[in-house]
């Protein structure tokens, strides 16, 4: 009974605590407004592929040497 009350409680705490800003943002209007979270996780993920990339090369670089 008790598990089940924490399951509970981490289900309405993600619902209504941490979702919040998305459902204020389900609601508006604009579609570049909506889409501004994904365009930011777009650009880290560039990102973070680019300088992924350049560390293999150095990986490759050194081990050749």
């Amino acid at each position: 009974m008790i598990a089940n009350n924490i399951f509970k409680a981490i289900g309405d705490f993600c619902t209504n605590v941490l979702f919040q800003p998305f459902d204020a943002l389900r609601f508006m209007t604009n579609w570049w407004t909506q889409n501004t979270i994904n365009w930011i996780l777009v650009v880290i993920a560039f990102t973070a592929f680019i300088y992924w990339l350049g560390e293999l090369k150095k990986h490759r670089n050194s081990v050749n040497e």
